[in-house]
Order: C-alpha cells, then structure tokens, then sequence
C-alpha cells in the first residue's frame, strides 16, 4: 500500500524559509517519479517541482524557479522541498506526489496534468505572512 506523509509544514512570514519532507512507503521509491504541487483556496491544484527519476534533477514552474529546489534521498524514501524567500502568495497546501507508474517523468505539462496518474500525501499547510 502506497503511503506518502508529508511534514515541514507552518506559518512563516514573508522571506523566510521552510523545509517540506516527505517520507514514502508501499512501492520502490527510487523507480518512481516524484513530486510536490500546492493548491490554495479557491483555486486548482499546481505542479511546483518535478523531481527525475535517475539524475535526481528537478524542472520547477516559473513561480518558484530560483526560490524552491526540489530534491530525493532514495536510500531513505523520502522527497524534499527546500522553499526560500516565501512570499505570501506561495501560501497553500502542499502536496507530495508519486506517479502510480515506475519510470521516466516525462514531460511537465502531462506530469503536471495527470493527476489521476499520482498517488498523492495528505498535505500540510504553509502559510506566509507579510
């Protein structure tokens, strides 16, 4: 059974840092492309980091690009997300993600989109103040 429990989470305020864990269990973590999107209220679901499977390089959306870096401890299953200079509206829940296939990411608009691809973690909340 796939099991994704994020942690890291809080209230900063705005230009602090936070840093976002999440532990994996039930699959092979180091087959698997991961993930981490956000969603605030009111609003969809977005994919943030797309962490490769192999080089462990990541690909972000233009929103965090040089704030956010992404990364995988594949001896320890667990995923990452270093989030610096947060800004208000980086305010959401976030989510870590797990395609349900083993292999390549593929490209980030159909990771992005395939959210019923995923298996997905509970969230936590970061909150940013200004």
């Amino acid at each position: 059974q796939v099991q994704l429990v994020e942690s890291g989470g809080g209230s900063v305020q705005a230009g602090g840092s936070l840093r976002l864990s999440c532990a994996a269990s039930g699959f092979h973590f180091s087959d698997y492309c991961m993930g981490w999107f956000r969603q605030a209220p009111g609003k969809e679901r977005e994919g943030i980091a797309m962490v490769y499977v192999l080089s462990r390089t990541a690909m972000y959306a233009d929103s965090v690009k040089g704030r956010f870096s992404a990364s995988r401890e594949n001896a320890k299953n667990t995923l990452f997300l270093q989030m610096d200079l947060l800004k208000p509206e980086d305010s959401a829940i976030y989510y870590c993600a797990a395609n349900k296939a083993p292999g390549s990411c593929g490209n980030w608009d159909r990771w992005e989109n395939s959210l019923n691809d995923k298996n997905w973690g509970q969230g936590t909340q970061v909150t940013v103040s200004s």
